[in-house]
C-alpha cells in the first residue's frame, strides 16, 4: 500500500475526468511527480490546456479526444503508456473534486523525495571535498540545499524559519578515509606543537578556532585547556599546559597519558600557525557539512514528518554548519592584525588578563551566521608554510 503512489494516480484520474481541476493546480509541476509516466501525463494535460485543447475551454461532457490526445502526447516523451492506463488512472479517482487535496499529497512526497536527494548530493560533496582538501563545491551544495529548502517552503506555503525538532534525528557517523584521518590528525598535532612552542602563536588562531574543529577530542581538549591559559593571561608552555590538563582531570581520568603528551609536544619544526588552524578548519568544515547532511537526509526519510516541519527541522540542521562557516569566512577575511590588548599600570595585573575580565563583564551579542554569499576565496599560497616535519 502506497498513499502517495494511489494519490498520483487519482490526481491524473481527476484532471482526465474534469480538465477545469487544473486551474486549481497551478503551483504543482510534472517532476512533482514520482513515476516518470505519470509525470509525461501531467506534463501534457498542461500543455493541452496551454494550446486551447477544447475538453479546458470547459466543453461539456469531456471529449474523448482529451484522454487520447493525452495520451498521445505524454507518449512522445515516455514510453509504455497506453490508453488503457488511462482509463486505470480514471477508476483509481474517488472524487474529482477532491484534486488539489491529491496535488498536496503529490507535493509532499516531492517535498522528502527533494530534500533527501540534495543532502545526499551534499553529503558526497563533502566527502570528495575532504579528499581534495577544498571546501568551495560543499559550501555551494550547502547554499543549493538552503535555496531548495526555501523554496518548497513557498510552495507549501510555510514560512521557511529553523526550528529544533523534539527528538533530534538518530544519525549514523560516517567513517573518515584512513588517509584523510592521517592528514587530520597530523595537522592538528603539529599546530598543537607550534602554539605550546611559538609565544604569541595562539593570538593568531583563538578568535575562530574552536575544540570542536578538532577531529581528535584529545586535541580538542588541549586546544581548550591553550585557550584558557591564554584567556587568563598565563603563560604558555609544556608545563603549564600540563598543569592545565591536570587540573581538568585529563590525567586522572586517563584522557591524556604521559606518552601522548610529549609526542604532542615534540617535534615542533617551521610552521604557520594560523595556515594549520586554517588547516583544521577545512576539515571541520567539511565534517559539519556532512553531519548536517545526513540529519537532513534522516529527517527527510521520516515519512511521518509533515513537509513544513521537515523543511524547518532541515533549515535547524543546517546551523552548525552555519556557525563552522562564518568562523572559516572570518579566518580567510582578516586584513588588519588584532585590536592591541588593554593596557595596564606596571603594578598591575597582566594586559591579557585585564582583557579578560572585560570580556566576561561586557554583554556580547552573539553574531548571526554570514548571508550565503558563495565560496570563499582559498588562502593564498604565500601563506603556506614549509613543514620541516615532514
Amino acid at each position: 500500500m502506497n498513499p502517495l503512489m494511489d494519490a498520483e494516480q487519482a490526481l491524473l484520474g481527476a484532471v482526465l475526468l474534469d480538465p477545469g481541476q487544473l486551474t486549481d493546480l497551478e503551483w504543482l509541476a510534472p517532476d512533482h511527480f514520482y513515476r516518470p509516466v505519470h509525470q509525461a501525463l501531467f506534463g501534457a494535460l498542461r500543455k493541452l490546456r496551454g494550446d486551447g485543447h477544447p475538453a479546458a475551454e470547459g466543453e461539456r461532457p469531456v471529449p474523448l479526444s482529451w484522454v487520447t490526445d493525452a495520451v498521445a502526447e505524454a507518449g512522445l516523451h515516455v514510453r509504455g503508456l497506453t490508453a488503457s492506463y488511462a482509463h486505470v488512472l480514471i477508476s483509481a479517482c474517488p472524487r474529482p473534486g477532491h484534486a488539489p487535496v491529491y496535488g498536496r499529497m503529490v507535493l509532499e512526497g516531492a517535498i522528502h523525495r527533494t530534500v533527501t536527494e540534495h543532502a545526499i548530493r551534499l553529503h558526497q560533496e563533502a566527502r570528495t571535498g575532504a579528499l581534495r582538501g577544498e571546501v568551495e563545491g560543499t559550501l555551494h551544495y550547502a547554499d543549493v540545499l538552503a535555496g531548495v529548502l526555501t523554496d518548497l517552503a513557498r510552495r507549501w506555503g510555510t514560512e521557511p524559519r529553523p526550528v529544533a525538532p523534539a527528538v533530534p534525528p538518530a544519525v549514523t557517523p560516517s567513517a573518515v578515509p584512513p588517509a584523510q584521518a592521517d592528514q587530520v590528525a597530523e595537522d592538528e598535532v603539529f599546530l598543537l606543537a607550534l602554539l605550546v612552542e611559538r609565544p604569541g602563536a595562539m593570538g593568531e588562531v583563538v578568535d575562530w578556532l574552536r575544540p570542536g574543529d578538532f577531529a581528535d577530542p584529545v586535541h580538542g581538549q588541549l586546544y581548550r585547556c591553550l585557550g584558557a591559559l591564554h584567556h587568563r593571561g598565563e603563560p604558555l608552555d609544556r608545563i603549564t599546559l600540563l598543569w592545565e590538563a591536570q587540573r581538568r582531570g585529563l590525567l586522572a581520568d586517563g584522557t591524556l597519558s604521559k606518552g601522548r603528551f610529549a609526542l604532542i609536544c615534540d617535534g615542533v619544526g617551521a610552521g604557520n600557525a594560523e595556515w594549520l588552524g586554517q588547516q583544521v578548519m577545512r576539515s571541520s568544515l567539511t565534517r559539519a557539512a556532512a553531519a548536517s547532511a545526513r540529519a537532513v537526509r534522516a529527517l527527510a526519510e521520516d515519512e511521518a514528518l509533515a513537509p513544513g516541519r521537515l523543511i524547518n527541522h532541515a533549515l535547524h540542521a543546517l546551523g552548525p554548519l552555519d556557525e563552522v562557516r562564518a568562523r572559516w569566512q572570518t579566518a580567510h577575511g582578516r586584513t588588519a592584525s588584532p585590536a592591541p590588548a588593554p593596557t595596564s599600570s606596571p603594578d598591575g595585573p597582566p594586559p591579557a588578563r585585564v582583557h579578560a575580565a572585560l570580556n566576561r563583564s561586557t554583554t556580547r551579542e552573539t553574531p548571526s551566521p554570514l548571508p550565503r554569499a558563495g565560496p570563499s576565496s582559498p588562502p593564498h599560497a604565500g601563506r603556506t608554510p614549509s613543514r620541516s616535519h615532514r
